[in-house]
């Protein structure tokens, strides 16, 4: 019920857009006493948010601290369905195991796991993901869509288009896709992707969307054999990222494309998707578990498969790999 409340008071500090709303208005908005609207107040500041509080006017939020709880994504959030639950813990093993739980206890369509820190971060292929706390944005998102198990690969091309989107919006920057789910910027890898699903043969019961995002790291806070390959926004931008903002813009990218997706199908999101597409039309290496084809990458199916043509002119379809150019 208290959370209830603060993202009703969060929703109207969003929408005064830095003007005052008076104790009073809140107080009936809210439904509560006036003692019960500084206690609110008084919970953001210790959070770190910046209030005014001037006497006949009232309050207003001056800044807010670069964290990434659910009070600060929820602050100017303009979504409807994504990231409308958020499941914050300051510290977790990973927020896709996290993700997976709630979602077999029934969690909602866009319920949102995030943390500051995650002690067991893991991409694909059981790799491990570095993500140290403070710096980037490690969080998973639960999907319920109503798709066939083998479409699922297709989502997490979408999720790669809208978090090009996004960073292309927050910092300017133009990053580029390597399939299937890395994001580099200036050819070094900032973002991964991990999918995952519970399904039976023929049904979708919910599909968890892990994200890795490098945002804040500084070059030294790299392990050594992760430097010459890995980046963060900061270091390309050369300033430091809101991060919750870019969680914001994320998850309206996402719910936007999300809806065209299963409206339209696939294609619209394909063409987005070959846009950022850094591997089109270059030799490549794509490493499998039963071997590897080196050939020249000729776009992705409709449903997404890799097309990898080889120096016999012979066209390999590619579910899963590691690719290297």
């Amino acid at each position: 019920m208290q959370s209830d409340t603060r993202k009703k008071l969060l929703e109207l500090f969003s929408e005064a857009k830095g003007d005052f709303i008076s104790g009073q208005k809140i107080s009936d908005i809210l439904g509560c006493s006036r003692t019960a609207v500084w206690k609110h107040i008084e919970d953001l500041r210790k959070e770190g948010f910046e209030l005014e509080a001037v006497r006949r006017l009232g309050y207003r939020i001056v800044s807010t601290p670069d964290k990434i709880t659910a009070n600060e994504i929820r602050l100017g959030l303009k979504t409807e369905v994504l990231g409308q639950v958020i499941h914050y813990e300051e510290e977790v093993t990973s927020t896709q195991k996290i993700a997976h739980q709630l979602a077999q206890e029934g969690a909602a369509e866009g319920t949102l796991v995030v943390s500051e820190l995650q002690t067991a971060g893991r991409g694909r292929m059981d790799r491990k993901w570095f993500s140290p706390k403070g710096t980037g944005v490690w969080m998973s998102l639960i999907l319920r869509p109503p798709i066939p198990p083998q479409k699922t690969p297709q989502l997490t091309l979408l999720t790669a288009v809208a978090i090009a989107q996004a960073i292309q919006e927050v910092t300017g920057l133009v990053p580029d896709i390597k399939w299937p789910n890395d994001i580099l910027i200036n050819g070094k890898k900032c973002v991964g992707i991990l999918t995952e699903l519970q399904a039976d043969p023929d049904r979708v019961h919910s599909v968890i969307i892990g994200m890795g995002l490098n945002v804040n790291h500084e070059r030294d806070q790299f392990p050594e054999e992760l430097r010459d390959i890995a980046t963060s926004l900061a270091i390309e931008k050369g300033e430091k990222i809101k991060r919750a903002k870019l969680i914001q813009e994320i998850l309206t990218k996402m719910e936007t494309l999300y809806r065209q997706y299963l409206q339209h199908g696939f294609l619209p999101i394909k063409l987005l998707w070959e846009g950022y597409a850094i591997s089109i039309g270059k030799e490549i290496t794509a490493r499998m578990l039963n071997g590897t084809i080196r050939g020249v990458a000729r776009g992705i199916t409709e449903e997404g498969v890799l097309m990898l043509e080889d120096a016999d002119g012979v066209v390999h379809y590619i579910h899963s790999a590691d690719i290297s150019f």
